[in-house]
């Protein structure tokens, strides 16, 4: 069994510090195989921001796979933004913007779906999908594929953020790729649903984080996701803060079954805080 511990939308600049240092406990205590963190580090992609992300990253005892959001590109610097969007991401994060994480019996491919020629709206561009492809290219049919990326790949109603571009796309791309999970943010609400309807449609899991640390909510406490992996299954577990924020809860538990067209949904249930 695998387990990847997932957060999404930091937004250093907007953070509750007061939940810094039970984050960092509560994922060590965890301890998973790999933490991934599907962007918004920043809220305003400026230098300090960068650097108090960075120190989070330092403090994690597991390895790290990172991927940006719309917010790590700067937002009033339009020259900056037109020729050097990543420049600040690079220097303090990673100069690695579509990282990868290979061991047997899974495989963790991160996709840059920000678009720095739009504030909010991503795009899954077909270079970044046939990375994807490319990076499971020699990954055993057994193995789970796992995507990471900033947005995600379809709203509900009451979403008010436009849906990325390139999505319908996307979803047809990473079913061919053979993609179990999908890794999202950018809603800061938590969900885990699926996409797609068969074998000529295969089923992609799309599990979305809601922001971990910002004071940006919508209507949701602070959180964040562990998955457990393996046996032809995935579980699901949010994690959720405290009212007196004092650490972080298991709340939620999603389980999932793989099968010939995707995925089955197992149970999805609250779990009552520890």
């Amino acid at each position: 069994m695998k387990r990847l511990l997932h957060l999404s939308d930091l937004h250093f600049g907007r953070v509750r510090p007061e939940l810094l240092d039970p984050l960092i406990a509560r994922v060590n205590d965890l301890a998973p195989d790999l933490v991934a963190i599907s962007g918004d580090l920043t809220q305003r992609a400026r230098d300090w921001q960068f650097m108090r992300a960075r120190e989070l990253i330092d403090r994690i005892e597991s390895p790290c796979l990172v991927v940006p959001g719309n917010h790590d590109t700067p937002l009033h610097r339009p020259i900056e933004r037109l020729f050097f969007p990543w420049r600040r991401y690079r220097k303090w994060i990673s100069e690695d913007l579509a990282p990868e994480f290979h061991e047997p019996g899974w495989s963790v491919i991160g996709l840059n779906s920000a678009n720095p020629f739009s504030w909010q709206r991503g795009r899954y561009s077909s270079a970044s999908l046939r990375c994807v492809r490319d990076g499971f290219a020699d990954s055993p049919d057994t193995d789970f594929r796992i995507v990471v990326a900033h947005h995600p790949l379809d709203h509900r109603p009451e979403d008010e953020k436009r849906l990325t571009l390139g999505a319908e796309r996307a979803r047809a791309a990473l079913a061919e790729a053979r993609t179990d999970i999908l890794l999202s943010g950018h809603l800061h609400s938590w969900r885990v649903d699926v996409f797609g309807k068969g074998p000529d449609d295969p089923a992609v899991l799309q599990v979305h984080a809601g922001t971990v640390l910002s004071s940006r909510l919508r209507g949701e406490e602070n959180d964040f996701n562990l998955l457990t992996v393996g046996d032809g299954q995935v579980q699901v577990d949010r994690y959720a803060n405290r009212a007196d924020d004092s650490g972080y809860d298991m709340v939620r538990s999603a389980r999932f079954r793989r099968n010939a067209a995707g995925w089955e949904q197992l149970s999805n249930d609250l779990a009552g805080r520890a």
